[in-house]
């Protein structure tokens, strides 16, 4: 498919986070561009108003009449249901319709791709790869899984020649990708509704590692089985970040890589898992030949991504931090840095679980997870895509959290609840819809403290 002759482009779930990062894009390049969403949010609003017409009900009649059109090319999400009848009616009169994942896979064959995997990491490497890139002067676009703060949007840059990508394991999407430098920062399970076991996560992610001939262009951790270069924290390396020190709220560390040592690099996002991927993204950017002044500028000015960790209150006797964490490594990841930044502090978790397939798969873990944290506030599971399951609730995985101090708390509860507690250190955690509830928390929290 030619993307020059397309001259519409209408997305159905423009809301979700890549969806939307295709819309900018598109919009960049000076097509029409227009779409459907369940449910208005922040992002929708943001995308209206930047010009892009959005409804939020499957009616046929609400698709704009120019779109009726050979050139128009529609992009679905893998959410969208079957019975969606915009689709049907695009699919019935055999339009050009395509995932999300295969536009990404057409964009990125005729650039040189940066492609970043991993069940957990994506984002915030992605991020900062396209950053440091950025930064530098290359000719890049980075599509983003996450509102980046340095360019509050989830596209950065507008480069014809370069691209970076979040290589997504979902429904194999990454496979559609066409890298030429990759990464896979972790093969945890994950998306079991979709794989099944384990072991064929594994080896989605290996048929993915394959794709790249020349494993001097895969960059892994130390633990995964896969070959490629290693990258590591205090550990055997071939990139290895040593003598790591926190001065000023920030990492400050050096490098081992194959060219000698790199010193005194300056990193602001908390947590050990953050300093990871800020290592895998300089590790893949200096196989790239970026300067190495320009990573260290980059890394010291990132500032981090919206609902990763992410600041909504930061005052000397209370913080409210709020994490997009919706699998038991990433709470733990999300309770590490907690720890670190502010030991001996007593710490309220509000967890909103996303998914019923992933509480049942991981529901003991969970419930470690979050056993850790102080007390437990668990909201009602946000279902996105699925159905209700016989017994998986939010009452059964609190049954087995080992805390004295949790329970359920509702939508409606939850502000005046939080507002009620003592803990000077506050988290909401999830990818369901808490993030719609984050500014109005973060509001009342604020005049709480007035």
């Amino acid at each position: 498919m030619n993307l020059n002759q397309i001259q519409n482009v209408f997305f159905i779930g423009i809301g979700g986070i890549g969806m939307s990062a295709l819309a900018r894009y598109f919009k960049y390049i000076g097509k029409e561009v227009s779409g459907y969403d369940k449910t208005p949010t922040i992002l929708t609003s943001e995308l209206i108003e930047s010009g892009i017409d959005i409804h939020f009900e499957d009616n046929i009649n609400l698709i704009p009449k120019n779109y009726f059109i050979e050139n128009t090319l529609v992009i679905i999400t893998p959410a969208v249901p079957k019975n969606h009848s915009q689709w049907n009616y695009f699919l019935e009169r055999n339009y050009q319709v395509k995932k999300r994942a295969e536009v990404l896979g057409i964009i990125t064959k005729d650039t040189f791709c940066f492609a970043v995997a991993g069940t957990h990491g994506k984002t915030t490497t992605s991020s900062i790869l396209g950053h440091i890139l950025h930064e530098s002067g290359a000719d890049v676009t980075a599509f983003i899984g996450g509102i980046v703060e340095n360019y509050n949007s989830n596209l950065i840059g507008s480069g014809k020649t370069v691209t970076v990508v979040e290589a997504d394991e979902f429904d194999r999407s990454f496979l559609h990708l066409h890298p030429d430098i990759a990464c896979v920062t972790s093969m945890d399970a994950d998306h079991l509704d979709i794989y099944g076991t384990s072991d064929a996560i594994k080896e989605s992610f290996t048929e993915f590692a394959d794709k790249i001939e020349d494993k001097n262009k895969l960059f892994v951790t130390t633990e995964l089985p896969l070959s490629g270069v290693t990258v590591g924290v205090n550990e055997e390396a071939t990139y290895n970040a040593f003598n790591i020190r926190i001065e000023d709220g920030s990492y400050v560390f050096d490098v081992k890589t194959p060219g000698g040592i790199l010193k005194d690099f300056r990193f602001g996002l908390p947590g050990r898992h953050n300093l990871m991927n800020a290592l895998m993204a300089l590790a893949m950017a200096v196989s790239f030949g970026t300067p190495t002044a320009s990573i260290a500028r980059a890394l010291s000015s990132f500032k981090g991504i919206r609902r990763r960790f992410s600041y909504q209150i930061r005052k000397e006797d209370f913080v409210y931090i709020d994490d997009y964490a919706h699998h038991p490594t990433e709470i733990n990841a999300v309770h590490q840095a907690v720890r670190e930044l502010y030991p001996g502090k007593k710490v309220l978790a509000v967890f909103q679980p996303h998914l019923f397939s992933r509480t049942r798969d991981f529901v003991d873990d969970f419930a470690k997870s979050l056993s850790q944290f102080d007390e437990v506030f668990l909201m009602d599971i946000y279902p996105a895509r699925e159905l209700p399951m016989e017994g998986v609730t939010s009452e059964w995985l609190l049954s087995k959290i080992d805390n004295s101090k949790k329970r359920i708390i509702s939508k409606e509860d939850l502000i005046p609840e939080m507002l009620k507690n003592d803990a000077s250190i506050m988290v909401t955690i999830g990818a369901g819809d808490i993030g719609e509830m984050v500014l109005d928390i973060k509001n009342a929290l604020n005049e709480k403290d007035i």
